[in-house]
């Protein structure tokens, strides 16, 4: 029974990192994906606007290398946890095992999730400047 719950107790820290780097990683969306979907878009006036009522913004965009650098410390880790408990035994109890298999799938859908926006976000910050 201890074992079930240590895993149960893994997995959800697993989740818990998961949803973590996905937070992260948002932030590299607000600061790099946005600003440049709405000038693409021809909203640069409401652009304009959401930067004067919200100033986290600029700071964000200034400061991109460490935001970048953050989220990507985050994956690694979340990453690297869920590798190591991929194998952790799910408990015998039907309800419980499906609950665990949950668990186990929705941690590393959300960190894919998050390692998409990082890179989605890392094109429009780093790459499509370059290009242009």
């Amino acid at each position: 029974m201890a074992d079930a719950f240590e895993s149960s107790s893994a997995l959800r820290r697993n989740l818990g990192l998961s949803l973590a780097a996905l937070v992260a990683s948002g932030g590299t969306l607000v600061c790099c994906v946005l600003p440049a979907v709405m000038v693409a878009l021809g909203a640069g006036a409401a652009l304009a606007g959401l930067v004067s009522a919200v100033p986290a913004l600029v700071w964000l965009s200034a400061h991109k290398a460490g935001v970048f650098t953050v989220a990507a410390a985050m994956l690694a880790v979340s990453g690297v946890v869920l590798w190591h408990a991929r194998r952790l035994p799910c408990p015998a109890d039907a309800t419980l095992a499906r609950h665990c298999t949950r668990l186990r799938r929705a941690s590393v859908v959300l960190w894919m999730v998050a390692l998409a926006s990082t890179v989605i976000g890392a094109l429009f910050a780093f790459v499509l400047p370059v290009l242009r």
